[in-house]
């Protein structure tokens, strides 16, 4: 029932109700006339007062004007007793008066403006829609949202700060001194003041019973009453603690609907990137950045360092609020730096740098998956022999509530290498601590381990780094454990005020960041956290600050802390980027005036293109370039073969029936074994010189030589992937069968080629035969005389070998390929007679030289014969001196060439070229994706700058739209 008096009431409200000690209204005030109450009430009483502000306004419609006063507490009894206990203990009443009062005044205010801002939005959906008379409504109405738009900064804003609320708080030590009772009762002191004497003998008749027992009963309740006032003001100190969590998780909730709202588009806005996500991406991109310059590591982050299992990781999944990290046993399970970009969102969900794929950390299935996969990268960043990389690991965690920074998970400092360990692993991870720690403005975040030896720890490591302890931030985990097993709790205080250590520090946390299990939830370690700094004597003792405890406290005063560094320091590096600019562009102009600021991998998909391109160009090479390269790679292959092991000795027959037999089977037994196999060779490399060639031509002014490294290894990989499809060595071995198995020349055309070729390589042959024997005799007169030069002993033993050899083929024209014995003991005893001592081995040796250029050239002279034999073959006359089956063979040949090679192309252009196209872009495709490969192919100091250049530039207008953000939130 709302009460009000007969004063302020509006003239509508009189109208309806009688006014006698107040005016009762049967239905709120505010549901019978809305529009009359807001038009009116706030100018009644006073017509020319000027218009109220908006909070005045607004106090008439919330629901804290209908509350009941609260009843005067009824007085205290008489007495001399309970005048006793309120003159003793007024200054404890008056203190638990003054902190209750304080925490009902916040309270009030808080959940008063909440109240209103909920009556607020019941009040507005009962009003019609006025949107015709805005000139009718208040204006103040309109602005009601924006004065009761309750967050977490506009909170923070309003309450006190702790420095405040400390100095509101009463001094204990003042508070035990007042309860220094005096030695007298107060009744007993006002009762000497009367002068009655019969008082004054009962005073000293009690002073003398009281002395001896009531003393010492006075100290012990002292004491216990200091000891609940210090159990009370603990209690109040949690209440007030567990008001605002609770108030903070009803904003983090309202927030997160907003966020929700935003996210799917309600208010039809861009939604813009985070102050955090930009900052982190600088980092990324900084990260990839592989200049010689120092610039790229002065950017602040927060840096995790601590020995191995001293629960830096723990820490951080309690401030990240998810279980996101593999866990061992014992083991060392963070190999690379982790880098975790903390920042708010509507769902809470984890995502890597470079995937798409969101891990919703309310599922455990999706946690699981993000823990394998995070492993997973670490063990592919460690290369072969190694067990830690200084590769970074880049994660991004959003949800609601959770503070805003960027952190680094190193892996944990080492004092042993065990087994299976590289053995520089702990020298790694100390230079990697120190290249991260160096960097000026990092925040390093120094983890010690409460439930082990002080002196295990990152302490002077972290003291060499930062002397002064400007940036550093020290966190003692375990505490449960530390309170549990130290005998002297004085060395917990010791830590956590800076005492123990060498080292110097911005702030010491305490912290409990699980119970042992990793199967325990964040929910559930907060809770034991809480309950254990409830219920633990470290605070209870006053040896813990209230604000020194829980990660809760850690991870604001981090983000207070890093977000400071970040103001601090952000522009001073931009400009550093901006002089570094500068100078790379100077440079660019002074030595590459007229080439394009390509980078490696935009160098790296240009020689892709090229290298794609002279392949294509590869398959548009026209069969009769690829058969007649073909065939002449053919027959150099087997003409050997086929002049030594077939034509020579079929040639050396008497007559023509053996020169035939002779040469079929040993054409069948070249076509069963060797020939194929020969061909199939040929083509591979054919292909593979063409290939080849294609890569290393010259494109004028195309022409880049930065690419030639890249070319000629992608060439080496293709080849090396490239297997030659040999299914159809069969149907080539087939074709060639037949082919050498027809003797039937059809034309004088192909008598006149296959003659042309027998000269052609008869007359190489000989050639080759005439320089082998040149070089056997040596220089003959005209050389002697002309060019001073002269026959070595061997050579004029060959010499004269020669001669005496050519005078028996003279006598013997038709002499078989072979010598005699006799023969050799004859040409033997001619020479010794000449005073030449020569081995058989050497004349028969020299003999085989000159009986073939005396076969090679009557070859020859027979060839010239049958080039008007072909009427004579065609129908079969038998002429003894025109008997050319020689040709025959060559034509026979001829045509094998022919056919394979027409065969080997088809199956090139056909089947080989797409295959070796297709590796050549799964070898690039792979190059590609493997940057140090890359990185080894495309080097050099253009590359090189086009890259820095461009990375700055990019880290440069980041940093540009990060300060421009942080400006206009600040």
């Amino acid at each position: 029932m709302l009460r009000i008096g007969s004063k302020t009431a509006c003239m509508a409200c009189r109208g309806l109700v009688s006014s006698s000690m107040g005016i009762k209204f049967r239905v709120p005030l505010q549901k019978l006339h809305p529009l009359s109450r807001a038009i009116h009430h706030r100018f009644s009483g006073n017509t020319n007062a000027s218009r109220p502000p908006n909070r005045t306004a607004a106090r008439y419609f919330t629901s804290m004007s209908r509350l009941p006063m609260r009843s005067p507490k009824p007085p205290s009894g008489s007495g001399g007793r309970s005048y006793q206990q309120q003159r003793s203990f007024w200054v404890a009443r008056l203190a638990s008066r003054l902190l209750k009062l304080r925490y009902i005044l916040l309270g009030s205010a808080v959940g008063g403006g909440y109240t209103a801002k909920k009556t607020y939005d019941e009040w507005k959906e009962m009003l019609p829609d006025f949107s015709e008379y805005n000139w009718v409504i208040p204006d103040f109405v309109w602005e009601l949202s924006e004065q009761f738009f309750f967050s977490t900064e506009k909170l923070a804003k309003a309450l006190p700060e702790m420095e405040e609320i400390a100095k509101l708080l009463p001094d204990l030590d003042k508070i035990q001194e007042n309860f220094q009772f005096p030695q007298k009762p107060p009744v007993i002191g006002l009762l000497e003041t009367t002068g009655d004497p019969s008082l004054k003998a009962t005073d000293s008749s009690a002073g003398v019973m009281q002395d001896g027992s009531d003393k010492h009963h006075k100290k012990s309740s002292d004491k216990e009453k200091i000891d609940q006032l210090q159990e009370e003001l603990l209690r109040t100190q949690l209440k007030y603690q567990r008001m605002l969590e609770r108030l903070e998780k009803e904003n983090k909730e309202l927030r997160k609907v907003v966020l929700q709202k935003d996210d799917k588009g309600i208010h039809q806005r861009k939604v813009k990137k985070s102050l955090i996500d930009l900052y982190s991406e600088v980092l990324d991109i900084l990260s990839d950045y592989d200049a010689n310059y120092n610039t790229q590591d002065h950017l602040p982050r927060v840096v995790v360092v601590g020995d191995q299992s001293s629960g830096k990781t723990s820490v951080l999944e309690m401030i990240a609020q998810a279980r996101i990290f593999p866990r061992g046993s014992g083991e060392m399970m963070t190999r690379s730096p982790v880098k975790v970009t903390l920042s708010e969102g509507p769902h809470h969900v984890a995502m890597f740098k470079d995937s798409g794929r969101e891990f919703d950390l309310t599922k455990e299935e999706d946690l699981a998956a993000l823990r394998r996969e995070i492993e997973l990268r670490m063990r592919k960043s460690v290369k072969e022999g190694q067990t830690v990389s200084c590769e970074t690991i880049s994660l991004n965690v959003k949800g609601p509530g959770i503070p805003r920074m960027v952190l680094v998970d190193l892996p944990g400092v080492i004092s042993t290498v065990t087994t299976g360990m590289a053995s520089d692993t702990k020298e790694t991870i100390f230079k990697m601590s120190k290249a991260y720690m160096q960097n000026p403005n990092a925040i390093i975040l120094c983890i010690q381990d409460g439930s082990v030896d002080a002196e295990r720890s990152v302490t002077d490591l972290v003291s060499q780094m930062d002397p002064h302890g400007k940036r550093t931030i020290f966190v003692l985990t375990k505490v449960d454990l530390a309170e549990k097993n130290l005998a002297s709790p004085s060395r917990i205080q010791q830590i956590v005020e800076g005492k123990l250590f060498p080292m110097k520090a911005l702030g010491y946390f305490a912290v409990v960041t699980g119970k042992g299990n990793s199967g325990e939830s964040i929910d559930s370690i907060k809770d034991y956290e809480e309950d254990f700094f409830q219920n633990s004597r470290l605070l209870r003792d006053g040896r813990l600050k209230h604000h020194q405890v829980t990660t809760k406290n850690l991870s604001l005063a981090v983000s207070d802390c890093f977000w400071k560094m970040v103001r601090e320091s952000v522009e001073q590096q931009a400009d550093v980027f901006k002089a570094s600019r500068f100078n790379l562009e100077t440079e660019w102009k002074n030595n590459y005036p007229r080439l394009r600021e390509l980078d490696r991998n935009e160098l790296y998909e240009k020689a892709k293109n090229e290298i794609l391109d002279e392949v294509i160009s590869l398959s548009q090479v026209t069969p009769q370039l690829w058969e007649s390269i073909l065939q002449k790679k053919l027959w150099e292959r087997v003409s050997t073969h086929v002049i030594e092991n077939i034509y020579l000795p079929a040639a050396q027959t008497m007559d023509s029936g053996t020169f035939n037999t002779t040469v079929d089977i040993k054409l069948k037994q070249w076509t069963d074994k060797q020939l194929p196999h020969k061909a199939l060779e040929v083509a591979w490399e054919t292909l593979q010189e063409e290939f080849a060639r294609f890569m290393a031509e010259y494109k004028g002014k195309d022409q880049d030589d930065i690419f030639d490294k890249l070319k000629e290894a992608v060439k080496e990989e293709s080849i090396k992937r490239h297997k030659w499809n040999e299914r159809a060595m069969d149907s080539l071995r087939v074709i060639q069968h037949n082919a050498l198995e027809d003797r039937s020349i059809t034309d004088k055309p192909q008598w006149d080629a296959a003659i042309q070729f027998m000269e052609e390589t008869l007359q190489s042959r000989l050639k080759d035969t005439e320089s082998v024997i040149r070089d056997m005799v040596g220089p003959d007169w005209k050389q002697r005389w002309l060019n001073w030069k002269n026959r070595t002993p061997e050579q004029h033993i060959r010499n004269e070998t020669k001669n005496e050899l050519e005078r028996l083929l003279k006598l013997h024209d038709d002499h078989t390929a072979y010598l005699a014995n006799d023969e050799v003991t004859t040409v033997r005893k001619n020479l010794e007679g000449k005073g030449v001592e020569v081995d058989p081995v050497l004349i028969k040796d020299t003999w085989h030289q000159l009986y073939r250029r005396h076969f090679l050239q009557n070859a020859l002279s027979h060839c010239n014969l049958c080039k008007r034999g072909f009427y004579y073959y065609q129908r079969h006359f038998v002429d003894s001196e025109l008997e050319c089956n020689d040709v025959v063979l060559f034509w026979r040949i001829q045509r094998m060439l022919v056919i394979t090679a027409n065969t080997l192309r088809q199956q090139l252009t056909n089947t080989e070229v797409r295959r070796l196209e297709k590796n050549v872009k799964e070898v690039l495709d792979d190059f590609g994706e493997d940057t140090e490969k890359k990185t080894h192919l495309i080097t050099g100091r253009r590359v090189q700058l086009a890259e820095d250049l461009k990375k700055v530039r990019e880290i440069q207008e980041k940093l540009e739209a990060f300060i421009e953000a942080l400006h206009k939130e600040k």
